[in-house]
């Protein structure tokens, strides 16, 4: 089973224009909490998802989320 590296024990608050972003599910980006590309040649791939109008998100960044690109409180038991 792949293991991504932990990026931070916390979650980003973002405020978020409509469009698709590209969550980095590897830990690796160093543009967390979105993917740059530093997952190429793992079986790591980064997720897509839209927002539909402008929003605050609050986004997982220890990538062990159950409800991923989102924080579900995972952070606070690793």
């Amino acid at each position: 089973m792949k293991t991504p590296v932990i990026a931070e024990k916390a979650p980003k608050m973002l405020t978020l224009e409509p469009g698709t972003y590209y969550w980095c599910a590897c830990g690796k980006s160093k543009n967390q909490p979105f993917c740059d590309g530093s997952h190429r040649g793992s079986e790591f791939t980064p997720m897509p998802f839209t927002v539909d109008k402008k929003k605050n998100v609050w986004l997982c960044q220890c990538k062990h989320s159950k409800n991923a690109p989102y924080c579900d409180g995972t952070h606070r038991t690793l």
